[in-house]
């Protein structure tokens, strides 16, 4: 029987329209717009000013704290501001714009094919590469990858879990990824488990998968440590948390980090990515993007340079659909709704979904009935009728000891309302809060 969560979950219409489309490379846009806050934590602080040269490669921001990350020039040509652009967020952040000149590489990356297999770094001299590289989680959350390889002080990992679940409706980046790069991912992997000193790993995939299933499994007979698990189809199987559970049946507590567990969890992607900063050098600047909707001409999965505008990637893919009502960065279910094509692709981004306008629409809103269908499929065994309420209704305090910030933000709840209540939205504005003053509690102390 195919291991799965054992706690809610929902089954999506899986709409993997690009499946099998093998990875196109992105054309390089004219200029690129670089966003300091690419990932979790502390954005980025710019080290270059306008008129700089810089290359591929180049280190253009350094870190701006311990959970923060490294970011690299994605094209080679000439700064000609540091200016804000409007993010997925919908706010103006602060950015990096190259226009570019050429594709001129910083000569320390090797741009070869060739498979490189072994790593004489130690576990130190590896997390420092990565950090050096700017690798952050490719599944969308953006952790930096040095600091979830780095256990805090009295916990220990005992196995390394690569997900591969892509549970997500419609994007196939990770799937198309496994296909073409399945040995440098299983290498990645090695790396993975030599920087946290663990001797078993497992890579999670949905059985909807079987050729990248079969694929891994033929490959991982060269690799000791590593192994396989086909999982059953289901909707949040990519949540750390939930991952967890499916492949090593130990839940994480409310309020816990996942390596409580033992476990440390990194997506298929940043394995990747890994093999490619250990191996051979190379910073993440560059990412595959699943560009796909119903109306779609040509859904298409692109290795995308970072910073490219969303709007050339839609092009690319047929054009933008005259039924479009709603363009997604991400998937349909965790994805954030953008406000126009010239936001620019970043680290986390695993995809451009456009949606027709009349799946788009949002039906209007009645009251709750009591059926308990958001408790049932919440993968947190939260109720989230309960904190939609209390956020409404500014009760923080009840919103905190309801457990409010241990929702994973997934959107089950939502999906399967009958009374299609807004209740992430409410979920999301309460997590906002609670998490503002959990911080200023935790400053007067």
């Amino acid at each position: 029987m195919l291991k799965t969560f054992r706690i809610g979950g929902i089954h999506p219409d899986e709409n993997k329209l690009s499946a099998g489309k093998c990875i196109e490379t992105a054309a390089i846009p004219e200029q690129v717009a670089i966003m300091l806050s690419q990932h979790i934590g502390a954005p980025a602080q710019a080290i270059v000013a306008k008129g700089d040269h810089v290359k591929v490669g180049t280190l253009i921001a350094k870190a701006g704290g311990f959970v923060s990350a490294n970011i690299h020039s994605p094209v080679s040509g000439t700064v000609t501001k540091i200016d804000s652009i409007i993010d997925t967020s919908g706010y103006s952040k602060p950015a990096i714009f190259i226009q570019v000149e050429g594709d001129e590489w910083e000569e320390n990356i090797e741009r070869n094919d060739c498979l490189k297999t072994e790593c004489s770094l130690s576990p130190k001299e590896i997390i420092q590469k990565i950090s050096e590289c700017g690798i952050v989680g490719m599944g969308g959350a953006t952790f930096p990858t040095h600091v979830k390889l780095s256990p805090p002080p009295g916990m220990v990992a005992t196995i390394l879990i690569i997900n591969a679940a892509e549970c997500e409706p419609y994007l196939t980046s990770d799937h198309q990824l496994i296909l073409e790069k399945g040995e440098e991912i299983l290498i990645g992997t090695k790396i993975l488990m030599k920087a946290i000193q663990v001797n078993k790993a497992v890579i999670g995939i949905e059985n909807n998968k079987q050729d990248a299933i079969e694929l891994l499994t033929r490959l991982t007979i060269k690799y000791p440590g590593i192994e396989v698990c086909p999982l059953k189809m289901k909707y949040p199987q990519g949540g750390e948390k939930q991952l967890i559970d499916a492949i090593i049946r130990r839940q994480v507590p409310s309020g816990n980090l996942p390596i409580a567990t033992g476990a440390v969890v990194q997506n298929i992607g940043t394995a990747f990515a890994v093999y490619e900063a250990v191996q051979k050098n190379k910073p993440l600047f560059e990412r595959i993007v699943t560009v796909t909707g119903k109306s779609l001409n040509n859904p298409s999965n692109f290795k995308v340079r970072i910073g490219t505008p969303i709007g050339q990637l839609i092009q690319a893919a047929g054009g933008m659909p005259e039924d479009t009502g709603k363009i997604i960065s991400g998937g349909p279910m965790m994805g954030k709704a953008v406000t126009n094509t010239d936001i620019p692709v970043t680290k986390g981004c695993s995809g451009v979904l456009l949606i027709r306008k009349n799946e788009a629409i949002r039906k209007e809103m009645s009251n709750c009935i009591r059926c308990a269908k958001c408790v049932f499929v919440c993968p947190m065994g939260l109720e989230p009728n309960l904190l939609m309420n209390l956020a409404s209704h500014a009760l923080w305090d009840k919103a905190e000891n309801n457990h409010i910030m241990d929702c994973i933000e997934c959107g089950s709840c939502s999906y399967t309302c009958p009374a299609y209540r807004p209740l992430l939205d409410y979920i999301r504005l309460g997590k906002g809060k609670v998490g503002n003053i959990i911080r200023s509690r935790a400053v007067k102390k």
